[in-house]
């Protein structure tokens, strides 16, 4: 009889296109889903929205898992600890995982693979998370790419990504169940306050809800995709990125359904995805990308002293500055942010109020449910000026005119920010003119340092 095989869940919350179950299932024998809340080693704590998701995401593959005959089972602690004793509890002959990509992540990994396999049990990992494995796009010298668009023609050169795997219609489980954790007991929803409504409201985390999500998009949005994506009052954009953030769709899922369904229309859509894959594989390169400049010329940048009255003011839509303030309304409410506003917002952090955009990467990643390790930093590095591809630092998104280009009937204004239409609407806490100026007096620094 074939011992039990532990599936080692992370940030692949499904059971379609799920590589380390379809070769659990290969195996033969029962199989048992593994989560562990990771509370040591050097892990970043999840932010607040995304920890709500987490429950939510969590609570659907459990019942995933049970309407086909498996469990989850639920542990907190350092999983170099608990993935051995759940696996002598199991009995278990083989553990399976999917691949993780950032330095610390990977270094855990490694240290628990070695360990299993020191003691006679099968591992094995697998690419679940990305369309390609960072260390087969390089550029002709063997160096991590550093721009875009040869980044994402080398991928496009190489074989398409591997077809999804569809979900078992049976998953056969162990006869005893090792304990689990109450996931309530975790506390990961907020309580005293709950301040969790409205993204309640918007949001139903799990992988039905995801599938769901992914087919209306392709059929009502994808066509005028390219066209409507930058429009915030549209709600045209996919709004797929807290699924693929928590694996409850592969971006080979959502790849080939693209194309399958509209190719003609879907290369805008697919180049989304590869600006995923390069913040990735980025991180790779770079596992520091959220507290460190990628850029090292940045490191001169004169910041002044943080003005934590204006901190607050841009964190809670404050500022007198109607497409900031309403973006990050937004965010507050929903745990989203339109992508072209989200943009408006960091420029106006970093380049006007001349705060470290560390502030604003710490503040996304507690508010954003599709927050994840590499496409937050490295897009805050980007607006910054001093990551990978980055938006020169000169290029200040004058918000003003964003709002006239992008709202130009008000609609995403009268939706988040409605005081921004009176008769008397709030004035900015700072000069867009004259902080522009400052900022690019500030660069001087930068490049004065090269």
């Amino acid at each position: 009889m074939t011992s039990p095989s532990l599936v080692w869940f992370r940030d692949d919350l499904r059971v379609a296109d799920n590589p380390a179950l379809h070769v659990a299932l290969e195996r033969g024998g029962p199989i048992m889903g593994l989560y562990v809340l990771e509370e040591s080693g050097g892990i970043r704590p999840l932010g607040g929205a995304a920890r709500w998701w987490l429950h939510g995401s969590l609570a659907s593959l459990a019942d995933e898992l049970r309407a086909r005959g498996s469990t989850l089972v639920l542990r907190r602690g350092d999983p170099a600890t608990v993935v051995p004793a759940v696996v002598d509890e199991l009995g278990a002959g083989a553990v399976f995982w999917n691949r993780r990509y950032g330095g610390i992540e990977r270094g855990i990994d490694a240290g628990i693979k070695a360990a299993l396999r020191a003691h006679g049990t099968e591992v094995a990992s697998f690419s679940a998370s990305l369309l390609f494995e960072p260390w087969t796009v390089q550029t002709g010298s063997g160096t991590p790419y550093a721009v875009f668009t040869p980044f994402w023609r080398a991928c496009r050169s190489l074989p398409a990504p591997r077809a999804p795997q569809p979900a078992p219609d049976t998953i056969p489980g162990p006869s005893a169940i090792p304990r689990s954790d109450d996931l309530a007991a975790w506390e990961l929803r907020p309580a005293h306050p709950d301040w969790a409504e409205g993204l309640a409201e918007l949001w139903e985390p799990g992988e039905p809800a995801a599938t769901a999500r992914l087919a209306q998009f392709l059929a009502d949005d994808l066509a005028d995709y390219d066209r409507a994506r930058d429009e915030p009052a549209a709600e045209s954009t996919a709004r797929l990125s807290p699924r693929l953030r928590w694996g409850e769709l592969s971006p080979h899922q959502v790849w080939h359904a693209a194309v399958q369904h509209r190719e003609a229309d879907a290369s805008r859509f697919l180049s989304e995805l590869g600006w995923r894959e390069f913040a990735w594989h980025t991180l790779f390169h770079f596992p520091d990308l959220a507290t460190k400049n990628w850029r090292a010329e940045f490191d001169a940048f004169p910041w002044p002293r943080l003005n934590r009255d204006h901190l607050a003011a841009w964190q809670r839509g404050r500022t007198g500055v109607a497409l900031v303030d309403a973006g990050m309304r937004e965010l507050w409410r929903t745990g989203f942010m339109h992508n072209r506003v989200r943009m408006v917002t960091a420029s106006f952090l970093v380049k006007n109020l001349l705060i470290d955009w560390r502030h604003g990467e710490e503040w996304f990643w507690d508010t954003l449910v599709d927050a994840d390790a590499a496409s937050n930093a490295f897009n805050w590095q980007w607006v910054a000026g001093s990551g990978a591809d980055a938006a020169p630092y000169f290029r200040i998104f004058n918000p003003e005119r964003q709002r006239d280009r992008f709202d130009p009937n008000a609609e995403y204004i009268r939706r988040w920010a409605p005081e921004h239409l009176a008769a008397d609407p709030p004035a900015p806490i700072v000069d867009l003119a004259g902080t522009r100026r400052q900022a690019l007096d500030a660069y001087d620094a930068v490049t004065h340092a090269r």
